[in-house]
This record gives structure tokens, C-alpha cells and sequence, in this order.
């Protein structure tokens, strides 16, 4: 039992439900039916606490309509929508999490993940309109093109910290505005990644040979040709699901693995034990950069079809730590974790439009997740659970009047 209380997964688990509590208090305070029943709290003070039951009960009533399943959607396969929702929102976040999560298990600190979306969707997008190929090819070679574009630019990370011992921080969010800038360029620039007539920094749409088939696409394809649905959830998700179980195979079963854990736990005694070190940190950020990539793809050929600008990473570079974090940088941790915060923001926006909660809340439940699950100590003293290793406390023996004489 203490090695179930003291274990990670169950640490996890206790951070969401610290962080709902955080965002349930958040919720009562900024409700306004809230604030005026207890403005007379001490002649009716039932009414407030109705008030409060209401706000907390609709807000993730919300929550689960927008994310899991709408009751008041006529069919199935309307209601589902939302949870399809949470799996298009979910797939970015777990290719970039995957990234993020392999390059901590070797003790690197990948925060370049946005500069690492806008080269691999730039590329995507470019092999897209570039290249008439037959429909599925093509987007397999525009998937394949933006994994490249990812892991060069991850990998340049890596070889210049094997190279010169520069501190892999300083080097991604450098980098992050270096493709930034050079994104912005080309999307100024006629005949590069600027759509043709127009001056706008815009792409031209995603040719349709590249586009993600989407569930809707598949339902109908079987359905004889009648639409069903309009789900945009995509391809994206099964490559996601393989990338995850290709990270898992990485991490736990191969040789490369077993030198990332290395590396990642000691690299004195990993250099000692004849692991190249310096090799493992190009390699292990080249991998981390093409899932990275993964997302750039994803967002270009499944969920922004009509052209991008250089706002296509949407943040997902940035919560891709989070996703990591939260996931304790396990493969599959990472992909449920994913679909947590994939939840939260389909979900975050029926909150918002039923209840009238601002959407930051959803933010600060992310934020308090994140703090309880980097102060596993002050999620064990709330809870009061014990320590890892630790060993109970030995009962001091009761002492009769017997015994005492």
C-alpha cells in the first residue's frame, strides 16, 4: 500500500484533482449569480450554496458536453462530436510531447518545439503545393518531408551543443526566432511560401491530394457515398498513435534506448561505460525534432488545409512541455496526458459559450497542474502520504500498569 500511495502514476492523478479543486474555487469566485447570493449569505445562506453547486456543476457539465459526448446533439453521431473534437485537438500536442518527452529522458530541455513546427510545416506545406502527386503518396511525402524539416532543425541543436558545450535552452529559444523570422520572410516573399496574387503573408491552401482523410471521410467512404458527419478529427491520429508506440519500443526495448536512459541519468558514467555521449545528444534531438515535426505536419495537412501564416504552431510547441510533464515523459503517459489537454480545450470553449466562464481558466488548470506535478512534496503534504523509500514508523509499545511495575 505505501508503494501505491508514494507511486507516479498516483502522484499524477492528485495533481488534476488539485488543479480541478484550484479551478472549481476559480470558477465560484468569478461567478456572478455566486457574488450576489452572498451578498446576503447571512439571511439565506442556502441560496449561496445552490449558487455555488450551479456554477461548479455547470461549468464541467460544459466541460464534458464540449469534450466527451453532447446529450442534447439528436444521434450518436452528433453527440460524439466532442470527443472527436478532443482527439483532433489532442493529436499536435502528443507528437510534440513525444519530442519533448525524449529528449528530457536523455536530460535535455527541448523548448524549441515552435521553431521546430514552423520548419516542419512550412516544408509540409511547400511539398504540398509544389508537387503533383497521387492522393495518398502525397500526403505520405509531405508527412515524411515535415519529420526531415523537424529533425534538422532539432538535430542542428544537437551538434552544435555536442560540438561546443552550449547549453541546449539558450540554443531552441534562439532557434524559435530564427524560424520565426525566416517563416515571416518567406511568407512576404512572392514565388517562396507566399500564396500567388496576393500580398498577404499567407500560404496557398493545402493541395487536396495532401489533405488528411478524416473520420467523415472514412464514415462516408463506407456509408456508399453519403456524408456523414462533419469530424475533424484525421489521419494525424493514427500516425500519433504510431509514433507513440514506436517511442515506447525506443525507450524500452532497444539498444539506443537503453544509451538515452544512460545519458540521461549519468552522463559521466555513460561516457565511463563507452557510450558516446555527444552522439546520443544529436541523436536523441534529431528523433525529438521530427516528432516535433510530426505536429507541424498534422496542423498543415489535417487541421489548417486553407493556407497558414506564421501562427500555425498555436502554442502547441510551448504545451508540449506540459503534455511531457504531466505524462512523467512516458510514452504513453505523454499520449494520455495529450488527451487530457485536448479535452481541456475542446472543452474549454463550450465553457465559455454555455456558462460564460472565461476561457483562461482552462489555462490555470493547466498551470496548477504542472506546479503540483514539479512539487510532488506538496501533493504528498496535503494528501499526507508517504515518502518514496520510506519506511513506517514503528509503533512505540503501549505500557501497562503491569508491566511498568
Amino acid at each position: 500500500m505505501r508503494e501505491i500511495l508514494s507511486s507516479n502514476w498516483l502522484m499524477t492523478l492528485l495533481a488534476i484533482v488539485l488543479a480541478l479543486v484550484v479551478a472549481s474555487i476559480l470558477i465560484v469566485v468569478t461567478d456572478e449569480n455566486v457574488q450576489k447570493a452572498a451578498g446576503y449569505f447571512f439571511a439565506r445562506p442556502a441560496d449561496t450554496f445552490q449558487a455555488i453547486g450551479r456554477s461548479i456543476g455547470g461549468a464541467y457539465y460544459s466541460l464534458f458536453q464540449g469534450a466527451v459526448y453532447n446529450f442534447a446533439r439528436p444521434g450518436f453521431v452528433n453527440g460524439i462530436k466532442p470527443l472527436t473534437e478532443t482527439l483532433a485537438f489532442a493529436a499536435p500536442l502528443i507528437a510534440a510531447g513525444l519530442g519533448v518527452a525524449v529528449a528530457f529522458r536523455v536530460g535535455l530541455f527541448n523548448i524549441g518545439g515552435r521553431g521546430q513546427i514552423l520548419i516542419a510545416a512550412a516544408v509540409a506545406g511547400w511539398i504540398s503545393w509544389s508537387f503533383p502527386l497521387p492522393p495518398f503518396i502525397h500526403m505520405l511525402v509531405a508527412v515524411v518531408g515535415a519529420l526531415i524539416g523537424g529533425a534538422v532543425w532539432g538535430g542542428l541543436v544537437g551538434f552544435i551543443k555536442a560540438r561546443t558545450g552550449a547549453h541546449e535552452v539558450i540554443l531552441t529559444i534562439m532557434l524559435n526566432y530564427v524560424a520565426l523570422y525566416l517563416i515571416q520572410f518567406l511568407l512576404k516573399t512572392p514565388g517562396a511560401l507566399q500564396a500567388p496574387g496576393t500580398s498577404n503573408p499567407k500560404t496557398p491552401p493545402t493541395d487536396p491530394s495532401a489533405v488528411m482523410p478524416t473520420l467523415s471521410d472514412l464514415l462516408t467512404l463506407l456509408n456508399g457515398g453519403t456524408q456523414v458527419g462533419s469530424f475533424r478529427l484525421n489521419v494525424g491520429f493514427i500516425l500519433v498513435i504510431l509514433a507513440t508506440m514506436f517511442v515506447a519500443w525506443l525507450l524500452n526495448r532497444s539498444s539506443t534506448g537503453f544509451r538515452f536512459r544512460a545519458v540521461g541519468e549519468n552522463p559521466h558514467a555513460a561516457r565511463v561505460a563507452g557510450i558516446d555521449v555527444k552522439w546520443v545528444f544529436v541523436l536523441a534531438m534529431i528523433i525529438s525534432g521530427a516528432l516535433v515535426g510530426l505536429a507541424g505536419s498534422i496542423q498543415v495537412l489535417g487541421t489548417n488545409t486553407s493556407g497558414f501564416g506564421d501562427g500555425i504552431d498555436a502554442g502547441i510547441g510551448f504545451d508540449a512541455i506540459t503534455v511531457a510533464l504531466l505524462g512523467r515523459s512516458r510514452p504513453w503517459g505523454v499520449f494520455f496526458s495529450g488527451i487530457l489537454f485536448g479535452a481541456l480545450k475542446a472543452g474549454g470553449y463550450s465553457i465559455q459559450a454555455g456558462e460564460g466562464i472565461p476561457i483562461d481558466i482552462v489555462v490555470v488548470v493547466q498551470s496548477v497542474i504542472v506546479l503540483f506535478i514539479a512539487a510532488p512534496p506538496l501533493v504528498r503534504a496535503v494528501f499526507r502520504l508517504p515518502a518514496p523509500g520510506s519506511k513506517p514508523k514503528a509503533r512505540r509499545p503501549r505500557l501497562t500498569a503491569e508491566v511498568t511495575r
